[in-house]
């Protein structure tokens, strides 16, 4: 059977919009550029869309060692590699971090765009972040991601569930990494280890979602779909089920079109 790598995403700012890739570098912490800075409060408590669903009109693009961000009729850049010298302590749910604010004018901007004061930040070293995998039994370095570096789904998983909903979505909706053409719904559930072009995996455990699935990305509109469906019969410990965490074992450049193959 041919699974094919058919989708590959970015997002370099936790809980914006994704920037579609033809390639992405493979590193322990997921992607290079992959949640790599995220939006704080004025408590230093993460910012999703869980409760701004505005962040997801916030459109970023990287180009020429720059991020550039569009908010409809706005916009702002930063260098990639810029941040000020001042370490800031916060968290990503339970994992401590430690991350520094990237500048005052790329702060002041956002929250201008939001309307409550608020920081960009970035991580910076592997090892500011650590995520304990009770289902791996270790300790891994991860992003800003909620909890694992890389989130794969098969092409399968998506179409099954279309075929239930009045509307069908788009994959954007599950905030995947990686999209893979396969033939049976959820199989990637059940995949352990396996490499796309140099690059291994690890299986982690499937995804538990949360409500923002069912925020609508194009308009930032909170809606009663995909979560009510899937409920139906991806429910399990009281979790719904969406796609799986993975994690990668070795650094490489993956491409659109690249196998995946069991080894």
């Amino acid at each position: 059977m041919n699974y094919v790598v058919t989708e590959l995403y970015i997002y370099p700012i936790k809980s914006l919009a994704r920037i579609t890739v033809k390639s992405a570098k493979a590193e322990e912490m997921g992607f290079e550029n992959d949640r790599r800075w995220m939006l704080i409060d004025e408590n230093n408590e993460f910012i999703t869309q869980r409760e701004h669903r505005e962040l997801s009109q916030f459109y970023p693009e990287i180009k020429e060692g720059k991020i550039s961000i569009s908010h409809y009729d706005t916009t702002h850049e930063f260098f990639i590699d810029e941040s000020l010298n001042e370490p800031i302590s916060s968290k990503v749910w339970d994992d401590e971090i430690k991350v520094v604010e990237v500048n005052k004018e790329t702060s002041k901007w956002f929250s201008e765009q939001l309307g409550f004061s608020c920081k960009l930040v970035k991580i910076i070293n592997k090892g500011d972040r650590k995520h304990s995998s009770s289902r791996l039994n270790q300790t891994l370095n991860v992003s800003l991601a909620d909890g694992y570096p890389y989130l794969l789904i098969g092409s399968k998983s998506l179409d099954f569930l279309n075929e239930k909903l009045e509307e069908r979505i788009t994959i954007q909706r599950f905030r995947p990494n990686i999209v893979i053409h396969t033939e049976l719904p959820h199989e990637e559930d059940y995949f352990e280890f396996f490499q796309i072009g140099d690059v291994k995996f690890q299986n982690a455990k499937p995804c538990g979602r949360c409500v923002m699935v069912n925020n609508n990305p194009k308009t930032g509109m909170l809606l009663k779909e995909p979560l009510k469906t899937l409920s139906t019969y991806r429910t399990s410990n009281n979790n719904v089920y969406f796609g799986t965490n993975i994690l990668s074992l070795s650094e490489g450049l993956i491409n659109v079109g690249d196998k995946l193959c069991f080894k």
